[in-house]
């Protein structure tokens, strides 16, 4: 009964929390942290993009680099929507599946993710300034990286330096209204800058984006400090766009768009309210269940079910994680795992007081004699969430990974709440109760 009451206790501070956190409005905030529900593509409708190696077939692909690429682009996605809800998988051994909800725009998502963002600083020498002009635009084949096979472009002198050299990037507005992007360069960046521009005043330095010349100003002096902007013919959401693939780094693998679509939010919606509809009605029901068929424990179970539904919520929000439609199906599936579990804990509990054991004791063995089936049902449950994590990680099926992920958190939180929370409810409300006065509240 101590220990019971101990317990709770301690629990309490952390429901608190977890219902701070899963209240509907989205209101808890912790310094910087907001925490939000993130639904998923098929929910609120957006962009979905498969990008596939823009190398011959038989180039082999290293998992590093993939890895590194995947890791690019889903920064990129981020850093555009401002929010950490991108979905961005390898699927097998050459494609990379983005899934961006809420985004509406397809062209601005594909700009922003799938270009290989390789800058270069290139010397164009002492050209003439409508010669400079003419090369925005252009495509530039440099010697570095080297491109033996490149036959397209127009051939020119060497890379001062590449954007591997840039420590920090963003857009801004200049003193004339002009969109512009600014950078900081690192310590051996502005060494090669301010060594180059201090030898060569006058001459036209091309900024060059994946092989194409977006700017050429001249040099009209030298420049030593760490600071330094690209000018162009830009409008705030390009040099935006810019800032943003410069910032997360450049692809080590030349992508392009294998197919695009876009999912629109209206039929997100109506799945969203028919499940959540559809989840409300069956807890209902198996929260009338528990209260008919078990009496007395059935109703704290019932508790014990909406403390764990609140946990989960909270724990979905933390970490956080994107709420697909078959995400919605395997949390509302591991409702019905966490029933089971207070299923066998109360028919083993209703057997051992009709072999007449006292009620508290009856509590203890009803809850150890279940808690093999219990633990084994569980594990095997998590052990398929597991493949199926691996399978749909492995084949891009967000889908099939957002149940396993739902389905497996529930598990894990209904595990939490049957070993801790349901059966020191029953401790704490029930060890005193005579079970011969009240046989009718327990149904034996």
């Amino acid at each position: 009964m101590r220990n019971s009451r101990a317990l709770l206790l301690f629990l309490l501070p952390l429901l608190a929390l977890a219902i701070w956190i899963a209240w509907p409005t989205d209101l808890a905030t912790i310094g910087d942290t907001h925490f939000t529900t993130h639904l998923g593509l098929d929910l609120v409708g957006g962009v979905q993009v498969l990008l596939e190696a823009d190398l011959p077939q038989d180039t082999e692909l290293s998992s590093t680099s993939m890895d590194t690429a995947r890791e690019i682009i889903e920064s990129r996605a981020n850093g555009m929507l401002g929010v950490g809800e991108a979905v961005v998988q390898q699927v097998g051994e050459r494609r990379i599946s983005v899934e961006l909800p809420g985004e509406t725009d397809p062209q601005k998502a594909i700009d922003v993710i799938g270009e290989t963002g390789q800058l270069e600083f290139v010397d164009m020498g002492t050209i003439t300034a409508q010669e400079a002009f003419d090369l925005v635009g252009q495509i530039l084949v440099t010697d570095y990286p080297s491109e033996p096979n490149a036959t397209e472009g127009v051939t020119v002198y060497h890379t001062v330096m590449t954007g591997s050299t840039i420590e920090k990037v963003g857009s801004q507005v200049d003193n004339f209204g002009e969109p512009q992007v600014v950078f900081t360069l690192d310590v051996e960046g502005t060494r090669i800058f301010a060594d180059y521009t201090s030898k060569h005043v006058g001459s036209f330095l091309a900024i060059v984006l994946d092989k194409e010349v977006i700017s050429a100003p001249r040099v009209g002096g030298a420049i030593t400090s760490r600071s330094g902007s690209i000018t162009g013919d830009f409008t705030l959401e390009t040099a935006q766009n810019l800032a943003t693939t410069l910032r997360y780094g450049s692809l080590p693998i030349p992508f392009s768009v294998s197919q695009s679509r876009t999912v629109g939010p209206s039929l997100g919606q109506d799945s969203l309210g028919k499940s959540l509809k559809a989840g409300g009605i069956g807890l209902g029901l198996v929260l009338l269940f528990m209260a008919i068929y078990y009496r007395f424990p059935g109703i704290l179970a019932d508790i014990a079910l909406g403390i764990y539904v609140v946990l989960t919520i909270a724990l979905f929000k933390a970490i956080p994680v994107t709420l697909t439609l078959p995400g919605i199906a395997g949390f509302i599936l591991s409702i019905g795992v966490a029933v089971d579990a207070n299923i066998l804990i109360f028919e083993r509990m209703r057997e051992e007081l009709r072999s007449g054991r006292h009620l508290d004791d009856a509590i203890d063995q009803g809850w150890s004699r279940a808690w093999p089936s219990i633990r084994d049902s569980n594990i095997s449950t998590l052990l398929t969430c597991a493949i199926l994590f691996w399978f749909g990680s492995l084949y891009g099926a967000s889908i099939v990974t957002g149940f396993a992920t739902t389905l497996a958190l529930g598990v894990m939180v209904s595990l939490f709440t049957a070993i801790l929370i349901t059966r020191s409810l029953l401790h704490l409300v029930l060890d005193n109760i005579k079970i011969s006065n009240h046989r009718r509240w327990f149904g034996v």
